[in-house]
C-alpha cells in the first residue's frame, strides 16, 4: 500500500503540558516554524489532516479535543475518533524530522496489521511517530476505560508490524522526540 494508492488521515498529537520543555511545545517556534506544523508537514500526503488537542490552535487545519484528555492514547482515540479514513498516521508535535518519505514507508508495511510502528534507534517503538488502523478505537476505548494509558499497551494486544528503523532509509534524527529544548 502507498499514500497514492489509498487515502489515509494525518494526526498530530498536541495535547501534552509540555512540563519539561518550558513552554508550549507544538508553538515553540523551531529555525522559522512551530514545532507542530513540522510534523503536519511531513503529513502533507494525507487526505486529511488535523491537530488532537485541548489547547486551541490555530495552523491551519482542523482540531480535535480529546475525549480522555491527559495521556498519548486518549490522543490516540481522539485522532481515531475523528478520522475519515481506514488508516491514520499519528505523529506527535513534538518530532520535527519526521518527513512524508517516512509516511510512505510506513504505508508499505501494513498489509495483515493494524498497526505498523518503527522501532527506533534506542531499540524502543515509536508509537507515536506510527500508523494505526480505525478498528481499533473500539480497543483503545475499552482500554482507556480500565485505566490503562499506555499506546505500548494496546500494540501488545493488536497486529502490529513492527519495522526496523535500520529499513527504513532514514537517519536516527528523524526520531528524535523535543522532550526539552536541548533536544533541539
Amino acid at each position: 500500500m502507498t499514500a497514492g494508492s489509498h487515502k489515509f488521515s494525518g494526526a498530530v498529537l498536541a495535547g501534552g503540558r509540555s512540563s519539561r520543555f518550558g513552554q508550549d511545545k507544538a508553538l515553540y517556534v523551531y529555525d522559522g516554524r512551530p514545532l507542530a506544523m513540522w510534523a503536519l508537514e511531513s503529513l502533507a500526503e494525507a487526505d486529511e489532516r488535523f491537530l488532537v488537542s485541548s489547547r486551541p490552535y490555530d495552523l491551519g487545519v482542523p482540531m480535535y479535543s480529546d475525549l480522555y484528555p491527559g495521556s498519548s492514547l486518549g490522543g490516540l482515540h481522539a485522532a481515531l475518533s475523528c478520522a475519515a479514513h481506514v488508516w491514520v498516521a499519528v505523529a506527535a508535535c513534538d518530532m520535527p524530522f519526521l518527513t512524508a518519505d517516512y509516511w510512505q514507508r510506513l504505508l508499505e508495511h501494513t498489509e495483515g496489521a493494524q498497526a505498523v510502528v518503527v522501532r527506533g534507534p534506542d531499540g524502543r517503538l515509536e508509537p507515536l511517530a506510527a500508523l494505526y488502523r480505525k478498528e481499533l478505537l473500539p480497543l483503545a476505548e475499552a482500554q482507556l476505560e480500565a485505566g490503562k494509558f499506555r499506546v505500548q499497551a494496546l500494540l501488545e494486544t493488536t497486529q502490529t508490524c513492527v519495522v526496523p528503523w535500520e529499513t527504513m532509509g532514514v537517519d536516527a534524527r528523524t526520531f528524535v522526540n523535543a522532550n526539552r529544548l536541548t533536544d533541539l
